[in-house]
């Protein structure tokens, strides 16, 4: 995927608007969240003077979550610590843990 050369962030306004409008379509939190994000980035990704996205669609079709990840840490200021394509909720201790009760 091509890196935006400007992220733009929303006013919290904005986002809001974005949060109800997806709550009214979508009750699966993890849903909401997943199409709320790809919202934002469609809005604050530019590559030049234009949006890199039509819209959350094509946000989802060309990321992976952990690059959605990646440029939301950048959107509020911060800078990520993983690598791209890392999962930040992954637990490797309980991954372990799962694997052994397997055996």
């Amino acid at each position: 995927m091509t890196a935006p050369d400007r992220l733009i962030p929303l006013p919290a306004g904005r986002l809001l608007s974005i949060w109800r409008d997806v709550a009214e379509k979508e009750e699966n939190e993890a849903l909401r969240g997943l199409l709320c994000n790809a919202q934002v980035l469609a809005e604050s990704c530019f590559l030049g003077e234009r949006r890199m996205f039509d819209g959350p669609g094509a946000v989802l079709e060309a990321m992976t979550v952990g690059e959605m990840e990646a440029l939301l840490q950048r959107l509020a200021g911060k800078e990520s610590s993983l690598p791209a394509g890392a999962n930040p909720n992954f637990d490797p201790a309980r991954f372990r843990a799962m694997r052994r009760d397997r055996a």
